[in-house]
């Protein structure tokens, strides 16, 4: 399947520009999934919407949003189209969306690192980095719910200097993938995406480009490989 992904691949490059292909092809390779970012109830449109765009600058390919009582919108002058880049899922049914959000993580091998001060709290500069972590952010008035409090496996912070007991939950998210980016640049860990990962990823990518991409896809699959 890998093979054929890339056969595909080549055939969307003959379409889009030499520009395209070069911005593809560098920051595929520099995307990650070993941080990944949970907000969970964010109600300010402009903060949820720069935590979307902190995400594309530092690389963190998916981000994971609990609506459970307030809808994600993305203000475009904010994310500056960051939301065709970085992958998104939605946690806003049933009776315990955080729950749900925080039990597909673990699933997938990540762990549950809350994003407030805590009585065993570490900060982003001694968090352990080696497996791959979920940060949760909460709001700034409330901040993580009781639920996902329980059910973490770490507490991180930034440290503070000042009288003010906290940032903004966008300046938050942005410190710390700023810190824990630099982190992993400059550590041994296997990060990145695999080759299979950045290719499905570029196609992805393509498709969202062009019109009419997924219909196209299927078309040079099936001329590719006869497939239906």
């Amino acid at each position: 399947m890998y093979s054929e992904d890339l056969a595909v691949l080549e055939e969307f490059y003959k379409i889009i520009t030499p520009n395209k292909q070069e911005m593809f092809e560098r920051i595929a390779a520099d995307r990650t999934k070993h941080l990944t970012v949970a907000m969970e109830n964010i109600y300010q449109e402009h903060n949820a919407s720069a935590v979307l765009r902190s995400c594309d600058c530092f690389g963190i390919q998916e981000l994971h949003v609990i609506e459970k009582d307030n809808q994600y919108k993305v203000q475009r002058d904010i994310a500056l189209g960051a939301g065709r880049w970085v992958d998104m899922f939605n946690y806003d049914r049933g009776t315990e969306p955080s729950l749900d959000c925080i039990k597909n993580l673990k699933s997938k091998g990540y762990r549950i690192v809350a994003t407030t001060p805590h009585t065993n709290d570490t900060t982003i500069n001694s968090l352990n980095i080696e497996t791959p972590i979920a940060l949760v952010f909460g709001t700034e008035r409330r901040g993580i719910s009781p639920e996902i409090m329980e059910v973490a496996d770490e507490f991180v912070k930034i440290p503070m200097y000042g009288f003010t007991e906290s940032f903004n939950i966008s300046v938050s998210a942005a410190i710390t993938l700023h810190v824990l980016r630099e982190r992993l640049e400059q550590s041994e860990i296997n990060w990145k995406l695999s080759p299979e990962e950045q290719t499905s990823l570029k196609l992805k990518w393509c498709r969202k480009i062009l019109n009419g991409g997924q219909a196209l896809e299927d078309e040079i699959r099936k001329r590719l490989f006869k497939k239906d």
